[in-house]
């Protein structure tokens, strides 16, 4: 299975911003989709963006116009760039793969924790 390494978090203030990046252990060429994760606590984790192979991207309502998702192949390498921060974005954020199926197909990290906070 690939694996993920997640870095870029950190604490910010409301309306801020932060670049999430993940790096994977493998080639991300052929993965069908890559998403961005986030589990807060006392929550279940939950899907914040994902893009597929041929680049669609999609996001819930609650980050839509916020966040965006990028993939890079030939790094190996999927971003999150997080603008307009509120509190309830607080959280540890993951990347992982999926396929057509919506089966997770890597390994979790450890993730890495955004907190916003004044």
């Amino acid at each position: 299975q690939v694996q993920f390494v997640e870095s870029g978090g950190g604490l910010v203030q409301p309306g801020g911003s932060l670049r999430l990046s993940c790096a994977a252990s493998g080639s991300i060429f052929s993965l069908y989709a890559m998403g961005w994760y986030r589990q807060a606590p006392g929550k279940q984790r939950e899907l914040v963006a994902h893009i597929t192979i041929g680049g669609s991207t999609n996001y819930p309502d609650s980050v839509k116009g916020r966040f965006t998702i990028s993939r890079d192949n030939a790094k190996n390498t999927v971003s999150l760039q997080m603008n307009s921060l509120t509190p309830e974005d607080t959280a540890v954020y993951y990347c992982n793969t999926f396929d057509r199926g919506g089966n997770i197909r890597g390994s979790w990290g450890q993730g890495t924790q955004v907190t916003v906070s004044s």
